[in-house]
């Protein structure tokens, strides 16, 4: 197991040590589940006052904050608590799952397939035919790579996912489990005898950037044509839907249950809250922040927040529930 002085945690984070403890750290917790061994973070004046009742032998603290850190007990102040503990994190992140062979004798790999050096394939992983991984690809076990699909260096893919034929994906890229790429995206028509419906071929293909997240049991459908693109950086969260034909920008996140409907295109840095849905052929530009449930009906303007269903404007929404509130009371 790891363990750290107090000391060694604030050089790491530049931060300034106040008072001592005897204590090694031996990982982080929250302010009230900590115990002696633990590092713990208050990013927050509102809960400053927790900290006598924590066990913590020491906390990360906003340099605005003022507390006294207590007998074998220290603080460390920072700029930004949050940003702290994530390096405080990584410092005590344990090794991935190992690989007993870089390549297991039951994953099939077709004999076209390229791979860079030092990629790693786990046990009844699937590579398809001209299908090109870039150095240090990890594949854990039961992966899909189906055909002329390309992958950078370094991406990762956990167990369950499934990358389907001809589509391009960046550097660095992280796909949790069970993440589905490429599957074809939702299109119907009604049959002309009326008594039926026909299914619009999806031909296009997904385009994802580098440094792309994607949460477990998430789902980018390929394009009716052209594809759907995921620009670099972007964050998604676990069970998302995003739909054919889709474009999101650059460092958009999307949080858990939300969803894109068809040819919806996302500015850079746009914001989606949890369980919130955006209406096919919308465009939400640069800097939109849609509120956890919202509905987006139609365009919103750069740098706008929005709320509700339909979604509005943040402050006029706010005063709509407000006045509703008044009048529930008469």
């Amino acid at each position: 197991m790891k363990s750290f002085t107090v000391t060694e945690i604030s050089e790491l984070l530049d931060g300034e040590l106040i008072g001592e403890t005897t204590h090694r750290i031996g990982g982080p917790e929250e302010l009230l589940k900590s115990e002696s061994h633990h590092i713990t973070f208050i990013g927050s004046r509102k809960y400053a006052s927790r900290w006598i009742d924590s066990k913590a032998s020491a906390a990360i603290i906003n340099e605005n904050i003022t507390i006294e850190p207590g007998e074998n007990r220290a603080l460390i102040k920072v700029k930004n608590a949050d940003l702290a503990m994530a390096k405080v994190l990584e410092a005590f992140q344990p090794e991935p799952p190992a690989f007993d062979a870089d390549i297991h004798p039951t994953a099939v790999i077709h004999e076209s397939a390229e791979l860079g050096k030092g990629c790693k394939i786990g046990a009844h992983t699937y590579v398809g035919k001209n299908v090109v991984l870039g150095e240090g690809v990890i594949l854990y076990p039961n992966v899909t790579i189906l055909d002329e699909t390309t992958i950078g260096a370094h991406t990762v893919a956990w167990s369950g996912t499934v990358i389907r034929e001809r589509c391009t994906i960046g550097a660095k890229c992280i796909f949790h489990a069970n993440v589905s790429i490429g599957a074809d995206g939702f299109g119907y028509r009604p049959s002309p005898d009326g008594r039926g419906l026909v299914k619009i071929p999806q031909i296009g293909t997904v385009v994802i950037g580098n440094d792309v997240e994607i949460g477990a049991n998430s789902c980018v459908d390929r394009g009716k044509f052209s594809a759907t693109i995921i620009g670099d950086n972007c964050k998604i969260d676990n069970q998302v839907q995003i739909a054919h034909n889709c474009i999101m920008g650059r460092s958009c996140i999307m949080a858990g249950h939300s969803g894109l409907a068809g040819s919806v295109t996302l500015g850079d840095g746009v914001i989606i809250g949890g369980s919130a849905s955006i209406k096919d052929h919308t465009t939400l530009h640069s800097g939109v922040t849609v509120g956890a449930g919202s509905g987006v009906v139609g365009d919103v303007e750069a740098g706008k927040t929005v709320l509700g269903y339909p979604a509005q404007e943040s402050r006029e929404m706010l005063k709509q529930w407000v006045m509703m509130r008044k009048l529930a009371k008469e």
